[in-house]
């Protein structure tokens, strides 16, 4: 097995750093949108199905069958779900679009 290189780890860090946001991204937004819609069971199914697809689908192509990029690429999605919680929350711990 070759080694990976720099730049192909780094790639796979910011993909998964992409797709984690992506993810959790759009799970912020079917929530918001879906609590408020007539159909919510449609909105979080649809919403999984896709966001689940595109996650898979990327964690593929992004690994290329190297378990370093594999590994590279979720911890950029962990990271990713940790900014996305950061950013969605306010300063007393609420979710940002909801109010109390």
């Amino acid at each position: 097995m070759t080694d990976p290189g720099l730049l192909a780890l780094v790639s796979a860090w910011m993909a998964g750093c992409f797709l984690g946001a992506i993810f959790y991204g759009g799970l912020w937004w079917t929530v918001r949108r879906g609590v408020t819609s007539a159909r919510p069971a449609l909105w979080f199914f649809t919403s999984l199905l896709t966001r689940v697809a595109l996650t898979l689908s990327g964690f593929y192509f992004v690994s290329g069958g190297q378990w370093q990029r594999a590994l590279l690429c979720l911890i950029g999605f962990v990271i990713a779900r940790v900014a996305v919680t950061w950013m969605t929350r306010t300063s007393h711990g609420e979710t940002v679009g909801h109010a109390s």
